[in-house]
């Protein structure tokens, strides 16, 4: 496996810094007056479409992606999100100012390890197959997203939106494929976390133990995402909407070593 460049980012006090064979990310205490973020990434300066990690599953130079490392965090209750894995950093708005890309909101493929406090709301509770099978909407989470590019019924979902932010949330988990399972393992201990992204499944495992499976499997291309702050957002299967960051009494980090991406 290679080694991903990656670029650190931080703000209101974050902090990425070098540690024996990996890296410390830490937000300092606070109230709920800054965003504070650090991050490690390696698509922090590319359009979407030329995010690094993809598979070409019609020939048989690459078929699969994979992740591993090992990580600890300072708590098990860190107010915010933190996590690691695959995405395509759908929320993401940039205009091409300052070098940066062009890039607009998308629907989310991603498959990782998220963390995400009480306040957090993160699942769409979308359609897969025959069922309907919902993720946890917080607390620490092996979840995959899929999403097309383009889905009429979004059009359908803009013009409900003023009108019945419940009827544009259903619509959203038509489109949106998702599936995940709460973890259940101290994460302030050393652990080793894995994924495997194929075309038609991933697989995630912890301590070389598989914790979730699933057909559900994000649209490439995706960038490595490595992160902790001090945000949330919710949007409830009643319609409700909320986004915003946190206060964190304490201090707060996740540490990685041994990062293998291939």
């Amino acid at each position: 496996m290679a080694q991903s460049k990656l670029t650190a980012h931080h703000s209101s006090g974050g902090r990425v810094e070098e540690i024996e064979r990996g890296w410390r990310l830490s937000i300092p205490a606070g109230d709920s007056d800054s965003y504070r973020l650090a991050q490690l990434d390696d698509y922090a300066r590319l359009p979407r479409r030329r995010f690094p990690h993809r598979f070409s599953p019609s020939t048989s130079l690459r078929t699969s992606s994979t992740f591993s490392l090992l990580a600890r965090t300072s708590s098990d209750s860190i107010p915010g999100t933190w996590g690691f894995g695959l995405w395509n950093d759908p929320f993401g708005l940039s205009l091409g100012f300052g070098g940066n890309p062009f890039r607009l909101p998308a629907l989310p493929n991603a498959v990782w390890f998220f963390g995400a406090s009480k306040e957090n709301y993160l699942s769409f509770g979308g359609r897969v197959s025959e069922a309907v099978s919902r993720s946890p909407a917080n607390g620490f989470i092996a979840q995959t997203f899929r999403s097309p590019r383009f889905h009429p019924l979004l059009i359908a979902a803009g013009v409900a939106f003023p009108f019945s932010r419940k009827a544009t949330r259903t619509m959203l988990g038509r489109i949106i494929g998702e599936e995940g399972v709460a973890v259940g393992v101290d994460v302030t201990e050393w652990r080793r976390y894995s994924l495997t992204w194929e075309e038609k499944r991933v697989s995630l495992e912890v301590d070389n133990v598989e914790v979730f499976e699933s057909a559900v499997s994000p649209n490439p291309p995706l960038g490595l995402v490595i992160w902790i702050d001090n945000q949330y957002a919710a949007f409830t299967p009643e319609g409700k909407i909320g986004f915003g960051v946190l206060a964190n009494p304490e201090p707060a980090w996740l540490e990685i070593k041994d990062l293998e991406i291939g």
